[in-house]
C-alpha cells in the first residue's frame, strides 16, 4: 500500500496536476492579498476581455468558433479574457513562427511534382478535380496514382496487418501517434521495432506528450533511445497555464520503407483492438497504402520530425520507388493531406464540406464527436432536404460524458431536416470517415469537433474511384445494422434539465 502511494505521488500526472493547482491557489492568494485594489484588477480584466473580443471578431477564425468564445467571455468578463489568452489562441513565438515557415516551404517544395493525376481526375469529373485541387492548393498535397488501398474496418485488422508489414521492413520505420500505451498492442509492435533497430534499420517514433500523459512513463523518450529507436516528443507538456497546451499532434501515421503506409483513427493502445473493454466494443477504421501515395505520409512525418528535432535531411532518400521492388497497379486516385492549426485554413472542415455539398446520392459519416459549426449544420441539412441520403453514426457509449451530451444537442436540428442519425449500440465508435456516392471517400484522424478542425495537427486520405470505397460503404451499412436510429420524437422528448445542460456545454464547445 505504501509503495503504491509513493508511486502515485511521483507519477507525472500527479506532479503536473499539483503544479497547476498551485498556480491557481497562488492566483487566488494574490487576489485576496490585493483585494483593496480590486477595482483596478476588475478594470484591467474587463479591458483584456474587450481586447480579446475585438481580436476574435477581426480574426480569420470560423464565425461559429468566434461566437463560441465571445459568449463565455462576455458572460464572465472578469476572467473570460484571461481564459481566452491562456486556452483560446494559436500564437507562436517569433522563433517558432520561423521554424513553421521553413516547414511549410519544405513541405511544398518536396511536393513539386508533375500533376498528371490531377489532370486525369479532371477528365473524369470536374467536381472531384476541384476538391483535389483545393487540397493541393491549401495543404500542398498532390493526388497520386500507382497506389493500392486496403480498407481496414477494425483496430484488430489494422494491428494484424501492421505486424505483418513491420516484419517486412528492410530500411526504415516511421511511427507518429497521438496515443501510445504499454500493453498487448504496443508491446508487440515495440518488440519488432527493437529487433529492426538492432538490424540497423532507421526506426523513429514520435508521440504527442499530452496524448501520452496518462499512458507512458516519464522520460519514455530515453527508454526508446536506449533501445536504439530514435524518438521525438511533440509539444512537451509544461505544467504552466499557456496557449501551448492547445496545439496537439493528433495524427496517426506509420511509414515502412517509403512504399507502405497506414493512417486512420487507431492509436497504439489496447482498447483500440478490444484487448480490454473500455467503453463497450471499440469500433475504428484505417487504410493501408502501397505505392506512390505513401510519399504524402512520408513528407508529413519527416517535415514535423525536422520541426520538432531541429534537423534537416534529404527527403529524396525516402521516395517510394527507392525501395519499392515492383510497380503497384493503379487503383483510383489517392491524396493524403495534413491540416495544421497554424495556417488560418480549415482544410479538414472544408474537405468535409466539399464532399457534402457535391454529393448527389448519399453521404455516410462516422464520427465519435458531433460538435458542429453553422456551416457544417447548414451543409448537412441542405443536402438532406435536397434528397441526398445523409447518415451519421456516433457512439452510444461515451468516452467523455460531457462531449456525448453535447453531441446529442445537435441531433434534433439534423433529424428534423431529414438527416438519419444512428448510435453504435455495442459501444464506442472512434472512426472518422466519409463515404460518398460509391466514388469518393475520406479516412483519417479528423473528428467533427472544434479541437480537431481548428486546434490539432491532423491528417487524412482523400480517395476517388478506389475499389476500397465499396468496402467502406459495406462496413458502414454493417455498422448501421447494429446501431440504434435516433428519431425526432426521441430528440423532442428530452427533459428540460438536459436541454439546459446542453446549452451550457455549448458555451464551452471550443475546449471540447
Amino acid at each position: 500500500m505504501l509503495q503504491k502511494a509513493i508511486s502515485l505521488l511521483f507519477k507525472r500526472v500527479t506532479v503536473v496536476g499539483t503544479a497547476i493547482v498551485a498556480q491557481l491557489i497562488l492566483l487566488l492568494l494574490m487576489l485576496l492579498r490585493f483585494q483593496e485594489y480590486f477595482i483596478y484588477f476588475y478594470a484591467l480584466n474587463i479591458l483584456i476581455s474587450i481586447v480579446a473580443v475585438l481580436y476574435i471578431i477581426s480574426s480569420k477564425l470560423n464565425p461559429a468558433y468566434k461566437i463560441a468564445w465571445i459568449i463565455p467571455i462576455l458572460l464572465v468578463p472578469v476572467f473570460g479574457g484571461l481564459i481566452y489568452l491562456l486556452f483560446g489562441g494559436n500564437k507562436l513565438s517569433a522563433h517558432e513562427r520561423k521554424k513553421m515557415a521553413r516547414l511549410k516551404r519544405c513541405f511544398r517544395n518536396i511536393h513539386l511534382v508533375r500533376f498528371d493525376s490531377l489532370e486525369a481526375i479532371d477528365r473524369l469529373s470536374p467536381d472531384a478535380a476541384n476538391q483535389s485541387r483545393y487540397i493541393l492548393g491549401t495543404a500542398g498535397s498532390p493526388p497520386f496514382q500507382n497506389t493500392s488501398v486496403e480498407y481496414l474496418p477494425s483496430g484488430e485488422a489494422k494491428f494484424q496487418r501492421m505486424l505483418e508489414e513491420l516484419e517486412k521492413a528492410r530500411h526504415y520505420i516511421f511511427l507518429e501517434y497521438f496515443i501510445i500505451q504499454e500493453g498487448k498492442m504496443w508491446n508487440s509492435i515495440l518488440e519488432i521495432l527493437e529487433r529492426k533497430a538492432r538490424e540497423g534499420l532507421d526506426v523513429r517514433v514520435m508521440y504527442d506528450d499530452v496524448g501520452c500523459l496518462l499512458t507512458l512513463p516519464t522520460h519514455y523518450r530515453q527508454v526508446l533511445e536506449e533501445k536504439g529507436i530514435r524518438c521525438c516528443v511533440f509539444n512537451p507538456f509544461v505544467p504552466v497555464l499557456s496557449t501551448r497546451l492547445n496545439n496537439r499532434d493528433h495524427r496517426k501515421i506509420c511509414v515502412i520503407d517509403g512504399h507502405t503506409g497506414f493512417t486512420g483513427g487507431i492509436n497504439l493502445a489496447d482498447e483500440y483492438i478490444n484487448a480490454y473493454e473500455k467503453h463497450g466494443h471499440w469500433k475504428d477504421t484505417a487504410v493501408l497504402l502501397h505505392g506512390d501515395a505513401v510519399w504524402g505520409l512520408t513528407v508529413m512525418f519527416l517535415s514535423l520530425w525536422d520541426y520538432v528535432s531541429g534537423s534537416q535531411e534529404d527527403f529524396s532518400l525516402y521516395l517510394p520507388r527507392v525501395h519499392q521492388l515492383s510497380p503497384i497497379p493503379c487503383d483510383g486516385f489517392v491524396q493524403p493531406y495534413t491540416d495544421s492549426p497554424l495556417d488560418d485554413e480549415p482544410v479538414g472542415e472544408t474537405v468535409y464540406l466539399n464532399l457534402i455539398n457535391k454529393a448527389k446520392r448519399y453521404v455516410y459519416i462516422t464520427t465519435p464527436y458531433l460538435i458542429l459549426s453553422n456551416e457544417m449544420i447548414t451543409a448537412l441539412r441542405t443536402a438532406a432536404k435536397s434528397g441526398v441520403d445523409v447518415r451519421i453514426i456516433t457512439p452510444h457509449i461515451a468516452d467523455k460524458w460531457y462531449v456525448h451530451v453535447l453531441t446529442r444537442a445537435y441531433y434534433e436540428s439534423l433529424v428534423e431536416a431529414g438527416v438519419k442519425i444512428y448510435e453504435y449500440t455495442p459501444g464506442f465508435i472512434h472512426a472518422k470517415s466519409f463515404t460518398v456516392d460509391d466514388e469518393l471517400g475520406v479516412v483519417g484522424t479528423i473528428n467533427l469537433d472544434f479541437r480537431s478542425l481548428y486546434l490539432h495537427f491532423e491528417c487524412a486520405v482523400w480517395l476517388y474511384r478506389c475499389r476500397c470505397i465499396g468496402d467502406m460503404r459495406k462496413d458502414f451499412l454493417q455498422t448501421q445494422a447494429v446501431s440504434q436510429e435516433i428519431t425526432l420524437q426521441q430528440c423532442r422528448a428530452v427533459r428540460l434539465p438536459t436541454r439546459l445542460l446542453r446549452s451550457v456545454l455549448r458555451l464551452f464547445a471550443p475546449l471540447m
